[in-house]
């Protein structure tokens, strides 16, 4: 069993279609034909359910989906690891983070460390906030960069700023003359939002619980520009982050203060227990806690 087979059948069991997974994986169907009935040989059993010219991940195919993940980011984590050791000054550093966050923080924490660390490279992953928390936690990334903190102990967290968050409105709205606004104004407001998975629907959730308020989400979307645009288009208003540039006045839209207290995020570094285990990680780590965003944002 080869380590690029598990590839090969992990596309294959999310598509399910071995034209889509094999222009995925850049080979041939025969190719990835020939993978599937080794692997299926050396198993002894079927993967997937023939039905039709379709195939359909069955129970044995979802056992080795399952161990198939874990090997390939072992495997994935052990590279980094190795690569960091070979190459001390250098190494691979996978990061994760909030989608929000890959707008202007991300950028310029990398441009800003590869200038005194240029030998250094980076796996970027943009997540809702829990996905970055199980990518951390299954080792698929070494450090990540999220918020709210989460509650659970079995990672470290490093505080790094607060995030305010502001209210998008289209221009025209009845609130976009407004300097602020408190939350309870949205009682009667259709509401643009993100999936519950996501750090900023959690915290909205938060506001809103505090105020006394139902949030009618209508819509959900995972990209900011798509809350946006939904905005612009008139559809709904949206609590988004200010520093995140997601508030940048853009045609069709308005960005009014929140005057309740709590109308920010937190954002900070989160590591396993114990730390990075790579040393360019464990070197990254210690330069984005000492670097002060919060006063720079």
């Amino acid at each position: 069993m080869e380590i690029r087979e598990l590839h090969w059948f992990l596309a294959l069991a999310e598509s399910e279609n071995v034209t889509s997974a094999a222009e995925k994986m850049n080979i041939s169907q025969p190719t990835l034909s020939r993978a599937l009935a080794r692997l299926e040989r050396g198993l002894g059993v079927r993967l997937f359910d023939r039905r039709q010219n379709r195939l359909r991940l069955n129970r044995y195919g979802e056992v080795l989906r399952a161990h198939a993940v874990r090997a390939v980011t072992e495997i994935a984590a052990a590279e980094r690891r190795i690569a960091s050791l070979a190459d001390p000054e250098g190494g691979v550093v996978a990061l994760g983070f909030l989608h929000s966050l890959g707008v202007w923080l991300v950028p310029r924490l990398l441009r800003e460390y590869r200038a005194t660390s240029p030998a250094t490279t980076f796996e970027l992953r943009g997540r809702a906030a829990d996905t970055v928390l199980d990518d951390l936690r299954d080792h698929r990334i070494d450090v990540a960069l999220t918020g709210p903190r989460p509650a659970d102990g079995d990672l470290e967290w490093t505080p790094l700023f607060e995030e305010r968050l502001v209210l998008l409105v289209p221009a025209g709205h009845r609130l976009a003359a407004r300097r602020s606004v408190p939350v309870t104004e949205l009682a009667t407001e259709d509401l643009v939002s993100f999936p519950s998975a996501f750090g900023i629907r959690q915290t909205t959730e938060r506001l809103c619980t505090r105020a006394g308020v139902t949030p009618r989400v209508v819509f959900e979307a995972t990209e900011l520009s798509t809350v946006q645009a939904l905005v612009g288009e008139g559809m709904g208003v949206a609590i988004v982050p200010e520093w995140s540039r997601a508030a940048d006045t853009r045609e069709g839209t308005t960005a009014v203060s929140l005057a309740d207290d709590g109308a920010y995020r937190s954002i900070g570094l989160l590591c396993r227990a114990g730390g990075a285990t790579a040393p360019a990680a464990r070197r990254f780590a210690a330069h984005v806690a000492g670097t002060d965003y919060a006063q720079r944002a």
